[in-house]
């Protein structure tokens, strides 16, 4: 593992206190909850205590709250379950999504689009403080739209999205919309219940919040939905197949630390991000991306001129340092990721995008260490006047 690890955003470290919740769930014996006889009651009841706990992080009841297997088939289920229902009842049916959410969520959209003919799907665009246009909604929005998917946060840039008025505007025009928000990039950093509690879809995974990966969950708030994968009745029916048991009280027990942890973290990381942004932006030609808008405070993402991320990246791999970037290489050539495009950021600038990000374990000496990595990185990359 690197010495220095900036890139919780992508996964973060897994926390020892969920290994120990998972551990009597991943050997032996462990009933199939569908069943009767006493190892399927055990099962069943930790399920149920894992439940109770993922739907008080969510602000949503037990017997709404289904466990998925990451946050990936959340996404799918909420868009993709929608859809499938709001098609029953209407002849055209239309997906809003935000030209900048996550892959989970853009393909699921795409991907009914091309499953129905009856299916469309419409961009709405977003500022160039990495904001979504809230004005869009007036052409975007009609009686033919089943829902619209914007993130609570930007897994990206770390920018807080405005569910609250994004739901106001909905309710302006007078439609039955509803509103899901992949909430997975918010979980670290903020109350999920209270910041998404205009959200109708909740998506959420647990490996995000040191939890184990194809462990997730969708909450539901006043949603009705369609089974996307067919099976018995696990799952109230929405979700065939037989609950992880293991997975389940991970999530439950990430995000349980990550209620206790959070507001601590919060501050603590805050006062890196500063730290960090302050170090880098003296550097010629880095800037901090969403800077004048509110975000979250474990992410710093930055946009270097004059170089491409993927030899920094590589770069800071072999010093150590993990990190990520926005954008993705392709043919040998480094393009602009789809979040940049969105925001109107210049190409050649895009291409030297990327993400830095923290949690309650990076310390001040972690930090200004990466900038000092990255400021040499910099340097030797960027041709000599």
């Amino acid at each position: 593992m690197s010495s220095l690890y900036f890139d919780h955003a992508a996964s973060a470290p897994r926390r020892p206190e969920v290994l120990e919740a998972m551990l009597p769930w991943t050997t032996g014996v462990v009933g199939n909850p569908a069943g009767t006889h006493s190892a399927a009651r055990r099962a069943r009841r930790a399920i149920e205590d894992a439940r109770d706990e993922v739907a008080d992080f969510l602000g949503v009841t037990p017997t709404n709250t289904l466990f998925t297997a990451g946050g990936t088939e959340s996404c799918h289920l909420a868009i993709a379950g929608t859809v499938q229902r709001f098609r029953r009842s209407h002849a055209n049916t239309s997906v809003v999504v935000s030209a900048f959410e996550h892959h989970a969520v853009l393909t699921s959209a795409e991907l009914m689009e091309s499953l129905f003919d009856d299916v469309t799907t419409r961009l709405m665009p977003v500022g160039a403080d990495g904001c979504i246009e809230l004005d869009s909604l007036t052409s975007l929005v009609d009686a033919s739209t089943a829902v619209v998917s914007v993130m609570a946060v930007n897994n990206e840039t770390g920018i807080i999205q405005p569910l609250e008025a994004l739901r106001a505007r909905l309710d302006d025009l007078g439609t039955t919309t509803l509103v899901h928000t992949d909430a997975i990039a918010a979980a670290p950093w903020m109350d999920v219940a209270l910041s998404t509690a205009s959200a109708h879809l909740i998506s959420l995974c647990a490996h995000k919040l040191g939890g184990p990966v194809n462990a997730g969950a969708l909450g539901l708030r006043d949603a009705t939905i369609e089974a996307v994968v067919p099976g018995g009745a696990q799952e109230r029916g929405l979700r065939g197949g037989t609950v992880d048991v293991a997975a389940a009280v991970g999530l439950a027990m990430a995000c349980r630390l990550t209620r206790h942890e959070r507001v601590a973290n919060s501050a603590h990381c805050r006062e890196l991000q500063v730290r960090l942004q302050k170090a880098m932006t003296a550097v010629e030609g880095v800037s901090v991306t969403g800077e004048s808008v509110e975000r979250v405070p474990g992410t710093v993402h930055l946009l270097i001129s004059g170089v491409s991320s993927d030899e920094v990246l590589f770069l800071l791999d072999q010093a150590g340092v993990s990190a990520s970037a926005g954008a993705a290489c392709s043919s040998g050539a480094t393009s602009a990721s789809h979040v940049m495009t969105a925001m109107g950021v210049r190409p050649e600038l895009a291409r030297g995008s990327l993400r830095l990000s923290m949690g309650g374990e990076t310390t001040h000496d972690d930090v200004d260490a990466l900038a000092t990595i990255l400021t040499g990185v910099i340097a030797r990359l960027r041709p000599s006047a």
